[in-house]
């Protein structure tokens, strides 16, 4: 494939969710929507070698896929007609979109009005995350219209069947069916601006240490929720919860290389080679984080990121500022009763009071929660248990982890060995799953 083809394809992958957007916001129909961009998308794709990018490509996009929205919606409504069923089934002008250059300010492609932007890439995630679905529905939907996964990638990043996906994102779609496709009020904004951003914060957790399944990276999920991240950051500058989550990502994602052993088998922070770390992507992570914190009260991304930050900075693991951390851990858990940082935040007790105090968090934790745990997020790396955090998310297994790490460091190896196993049963990773195995087999052993 040459440079001229590739060109391409990174600008309509860049332009798609911005078009859709568009046409979703002016139009109101999310599938007639979606297929019309994707035909104006082969036709891209199928002219512009041939004849060149034009001048305005989002501009031609938004053009070639309005007319082929316009032609569906006319051509549904005359079947309607043909039906005797349109006044039953919808309002006169519900459906009848105005052909390009007519209507309301702004409504086509060559009308008045504010030009295509950006912007309509975030009217699109607030649409996606509409507080009306699951979770999981906007996660699927998010990576199939903001992010342009197939339905069978999205599928296979979830380990479900396709099938399975594919109802899960029509459902989705149907449910945002007639909803207003417009940026929300002042009022609401904060709200929907929170679902995105834990949206996407779920997506680079999937990615960067995968629930189930014999990978510990997902590459796809884990960047595509930085490139996303990054594009609502260049809408929304001064956002600090913005600033801080493309912070913790970046910081997080850094330490990729070098997770991970020559078979894929998982290594814990403290015995990482940090020479192999992005030291681009950490000093970059540093400064977001920096900047973040100047955005406004430091909100709950914020604070993680610093104390990403933090253990990115270390040169050596013994060179990690604990106390700092715990500092900071304090004023997050006082922010939210999030049980990914109060056990991040025993873990920096630990590291601060010794493992005993440590431990006595973590029984804490164990008895407020019945026994459930929680992924530590940062903290799961800082334990030394493994680098497999990511960012945050829940993790039943990974108290049962910090416990049998704190367990081994308090000179306690059977009731370590025992903690471990039962963590290890308790994962769906499979490499997390070896590594605390393999924990435990080594305090089998008289020199363990």
């Amino acid at each position: 494939m040459d440079r001229a083809t590739n060109d391409i394809e990174d600008l309509l992958r860049r332009h798609a969710p911005q078009v859709l957007g568009a046409l979703v916001r002016r139009y109101g129909h999310f599938d007639p929507a979606e297929d019309s961009v994707q035909e104006a998308l082969i036709a891209a794709a199928e002219q512009w070698p041939r004849d060149g990018i034009p001048d305005n490509p989002r501009g031609w996009l938004i053009k070639v896929a309005s007319r082929r929205l316009t032609d569906r919606l006319r051509s549904d409504e005359a079947r309607r007609r043909r039906e005797e069923t349109a006044a039953a089934l919808t309002p006169a002008d519900a459906f009848v979109a105005p052909p390009p250059g007519e209507g309301p300010a702004g409504a086509g492609p060559s009308g008045p009005g504010r030009a295509p932007s950006e912007d309509d890439t975030l009217t699109l995630l607030f649409l996606c995350c509409h507080p009306a679905l699951s979770p999981a529905a906007q996660i699927a939907l998010t990576l199939r219209a903001v992010g342009g996964l197939t339905t069978a990638e999205i599928a296979r990043a979830h380990l479900v069947p396709e099938a399975t996906m594919a109802q899960r994102i029509s459902r989705a779609k149907r449910a945002v069916r007639g909803t207003h496709f417009r940026q929300p009020d002042a009022r609401d904004r904060d709200q929907r601006l929170a679902a995105v951003l834990q949206v996407l914060y779920l997506i680079f957790n999937e990615g960067y240490t995968a629930t189930a399944g014999p990978d510990l990276h997902r590459t796809d999920l884990a960047r595509e929720a930085i490139r996303l991240t990054r594009a609502v950051r260049r809408l929304l500058p001064r956002e600090g919860r913005v600033t801080g989550l493309l912070a913790l990502m970046v910081l997080t994602e850094a330490r990729t290389p070098a997770r991970t052993g020559p078979d894929g088998e998982l290594i814990p922070l403290d015995e990482q080679d940090r020479a192999r770390w992005d030291r681009t992507a950490v000093a970059e992570g540093i400064a977001l984080a920096e900047e973040a914190l100047t955005q406004g009260p430091a909100g709950d991304y914020q604070l993680q990121a610093a104390i990403a930050a933090l253990h990115d900075e270390a040169e050596r693991a013994e060179d990690t500022d604990w106390p700092q951390i715990l500092a900071l851990y304090d004023v997050l858990v006082r922010r939210s009763p999030d049980p990914a940082a109060a056990l991040g935040r025993a873990v920096a007790v630990a590291m601060v009071h010794g493992p005993r105090a440590g431990l006595a968090e973590v029984d804490a934790l164990a008895g407020a929660a019945g026994g459930a745990g929680a992924a530590p997020g940062t903290a799961g790396a800082a334990a030394g248990t493994a680098d497999a955090g990511g960012a945050g998310g829940h993790r039943n297994h990974r108290l049962d982890a910090v416990r049998g790490h704190l367990l081994e460091r308090a000179g306690e190896p059977d009731a370590a060995r025992t903690a471990y196993r039962a963590a290890a049963d308790a994962t769906l990773s499979e490499p997390e799953a070896s590594y605390l195995r393999r924990r435990a087999d080594r305090l089998d052993r008289p020199d363990g």
